[in-house]
């Protein structure tokens, strides 16, 4: 890799061979560029980070898809960022849904970056916070994180991204699906997609009425959460979803939440970072071993064991 003042500046210029280098090297030995990444974080911080989240089958890709588009029609560059559920055993990531973005490939206003989880604790790999940095830093303009759409990672989304779209899709199951996920609290942007089907109108109304009742615990310093139909094969609300974002945008810099909300992103990634060199320290060595015959023999619970595996490190 070349040096670090000649790999920096290339980033800022927005060269896509040295982002797609630094990302991988982030996300495969990110001891090996800590100094660089540090520097790519002072130039970060200007981007509009907008997390999007739901249960598969919600239609995410395909959504991303569209809004992509419509960033691009207004002039700004885009960045995705896509976290997929990873093997356990292989770290292999499933990619398929890409396919759907694959005619955004050619422009150059926009990058995409597929990430597997890793395992990582919460699903949200550490690494995709620091590919969101260096798209930032590199000069995007909006930065789009998908998520998987599955257990934790609708929650942990919101320590991520500055706006949190939750994605419903009607006829998914009884109810409103974001509620049997517990995320309805975490949206900024409610998005109903698929919404020539029938079951659309109820999806709106339930999720209308939720919010209503006060069914949210995020602090949104008078920011009133929106309920937005749409149909990403048709663009049909995909205008009225481009306003929502962009006032949302507005609103945290007039209501002082942005640097609110910078403040809850910087502390969920120290403590992810923190959790992965604490797990790659825990697995050096033969303290872990021992720490599993002490647990097996009965010579101390798995919570002594524990403990005493601390001690060590």
């Amino acid at each position: 890799m070349d040096g670090h003042d000649d790999i920096l500046s290339r980033i800022l210029a927005g060269e896509t061979l040295a982002i797609a280098r630094l990302m991988s090297r982030a996300e495969g030995r990110p001891g090996d560029v800590a100094d660089i990444m540090a520097d790519v974080h002072k130039n970060a911080g200007r981007a509009h980070v907008i997390g999007l989240t739901g249960v598969p089958g919600s239609g995410k890709s395909t959504l991303v898809h569209a809004m992509a588009k419509r960033f691009r029609a207004d002039g700004r560059t885009v960045g995705i960022v896509a976290v997929d559920p990873s093997s356990p055993y292989s770290g292999g990531a499933i990619l398929g849904d890409r396919v759907r973005m694959s005619d955004l490939a050619t422009d150059e206003g926009v990058f995409i970056r597929s990430l597997a989880t890793r395992g990582a604790l919460g699903g949200l790999a550490r690494a995709a916070m620091d590919t969101v940095d260096i798209l930032d830093a590199a000069g995007f303009d909006v930065v789009l994180i998908e998520t998987v759409g599955v257990g934790q990672d609708e929650v942990d989304i919101a320590g991520a991204a500055e706006t949190v779209l939750v994605l419903s899709a009607p006829g998914l199951g009884d109810g409103i699906q974001a509620i049997k996920a517990g995320v309805l609290e975490i949206a900024d942007i409610h998005v109903v997609s698929k919404c020539d089907k029938d079951e659309s109108s109820r999806t709106v109304a339930d999720l209308k009425s939720m919010l209503h009742l006060g069914s949210t615990a995020r602090n949104h310093l008078g920011w009133e959460v929106p309920v937005l139909r749409t149909s990403a094969e048709t663009n049909l609300g995909i205008d009225e979803l481009n306003d929502a974002l962009n006032n949302h945008r507005i609103h945290l810099v007039e209501s002082g939440e942005r640097v609110i909300r910078r403040r809850q992103i910087l502390e969920t990634r120290i403590v992810k970072t923190a959790e992965d060199l604490l797990r790659q320290r825990i697995t050096q060595g033969d303290s872990m071993s021992k720490a599993v015959e002490s647990a097996l023999a009965g010579d101390k619970s798995p919570r002594q064991a524990a403990e005493e595996l601390l001690k060590t490190l």
